[in-house]
């Protein structure tokens, strides 16, 4: 048996899914924009920076025989949004938005599948980037699974709106609240379109069941941790230093945590990685005092995460946050609200905190718990590197390729 995947920036998960596959000797393509391979004229003639950001697209040796690679619509965008060319790359509409990159490679994975149909057994494709790809699978009969990593788009509306009218200042943060009708229909579609379906997280899934045209049946793989690290050092007084990761947006809860650490400053130390996704909120006034590091590679966020002690994500909706599994490894106690998926991982007051959402009293009570009870905070950032440890990466990829081989063989 085998398959295509296929994804066009290839995240972490998606990475070890294909790892997974070329394990199991299931994966006949993998399918994405780009494919970074290091070389000498890369070494001579480009900048540090530029190769540090390209390498954002390197793949594992493991799957480097089977990517097939369409780079043109991507490679447009990634130059347009450094030439600020927002019409180009406005989303939906620009010729070079992430909506068409994604729509692009799925026409392309299509007509692939159309050529070689007659020698794979399914495809694997991802939410939005699906649908051309399923149209095709299903004139050859072939299985069509669907990994759907996020929360699904009617959740995400009501959380956003609600959110949107307690909060419209932060409201241009709020991209879920934009989509078109035209976008969100073929979501559903492709949900209706697949024959197996798989979330990382139960909230993810009990978010799907809001789609009126699922009938596949739906599988809970939790997403793996990286590596942990062997030790930690521990806080021995100073500032408590809190780390936050993701996108400055609401439906990511910046504005919550950014709240519950205001009366706190003089005892705790606040980082943020992520990127503005509206340049006037969180404003400059909201950020002051704080350390702010727009983009990071991803091993140099690892490396951020061990100069800190606590991870905070008070997200509105998550499928399953891979930097909350990163921080983790790193040995991090966590403040994360009830919608990141962690619920479905973490016991709440052993590895770190799970709160309610839209709540900045909830952060700023768990972070007087740590500011005077030192001991319980090292115990938690113990108890998360154990927890790490237990859910590998490898874990995921076992349980991955039995879930698809069981459905394959049920359906053959």
């Amino acid at each position: 048996m085998s398959l295509i995947l296929s994804h066009p920036t290839g995240n972490q998960n998606v990475r070890q899914a294909a790892v997974a596959f070329a394990e199991a000797g299931l994966l006949k393509e993998f399918w994405t924009c780009f494919h970074w391979r290091e070389t000498s004229f890369a070494r001579r003639f480009l900048t540090t920076k530029a190769r540090v950001e390209l390498s954002r697209r390197s793949f594992p040796a493991e799957i480097r025989p089977y990517v097939r690679t369409y780079p043109w619509i991507e490679a447009g965008r990634q130059v347009a949004g450094r030439l600020r060319l927002k019409t180009l790359i406005a989303s939906e509409t620009g010729r070079l938005s992430l909506d068409a990159v994604y729509r692009d490679l799925d026409k392309r994975v299509s007509r692939r599948v159309y050529r070689i149909g007659n020698e794979i057994d399914a495809v694997y494709a991802y939410d939005d980037g699906a649908l051309q790809t399923f149209r095709a699978a299903s004139e050859f009969g072939m299985r069509k699974v669907y990994e759907h990593p996020i929360t699904h788009w009617r959740k995400v509306r009501e959380l956003q709106t609600q959110e949107a009218n307690m909060h419209p200042e932060w409201a241009c943060t709020l991209q879920g609240l934009t989509d078109s009708d035209e976008k969100l229909a073929r979501k559903d579609d492709e949900i209706a379109s697949a024959s197996l379906i798989v979330v990382p997280s139960n909230f993810s899934r009990e978010t799907l069941m809001l789609a009126p045209k699922l009938t596949a049946p739906v599988e809970v793989i939790p997403y793996g941790c990286p590596p942990a690290v062997k030790k930690i050092e521990p806080w021995n007084g100073g500032k408590l230093k809190l780390l936050f990761v993701g996108g400055l947006t609401q439906a990511k809860g910046i504005g919550y945590l950014l709240e519950a650490v205001r009366g706190l400053k003089s005892h705790v130390e606040l980082t943020l990685i992520g990127n503005r996704a509206n340049p006037n909120a969180p404003s400059d006034e909201d950020l002051r005092g704080h350390n702010w590091i727009p983009s990071l590679p991803n091993p140099d966020v690892l490396a951020q995460m061990e100069k800190n002690h606590v991870f905070i994500l008070p997200s509105l909706h998550e499928g399953f946050s891979l930097s909350l599994l990163e921080a983790l490894s790193r040995g991090l106690a966590v403040i994360v609200s009830e919608h990141t998926g962690a619920i479905d991982l973490i016991a709440n007051g052993k590895e770190g905190f799970i709160i309610p959402v839209q709540s900045a009293e909830a952060i700023r009570e768990k972070l007087e718990i740590f500011l005077t009870r030192r001991s319980e905070l090292e115990e938690m950032r113990r108890a998360a590197l154990s927890l790490a440890a237990r859910n590998s990466w490898e874990e995921y990829r076992r349980k991955l390729v039995s879930a698809v081989l069981r459905h394959l063989h049920s359906s053959s």
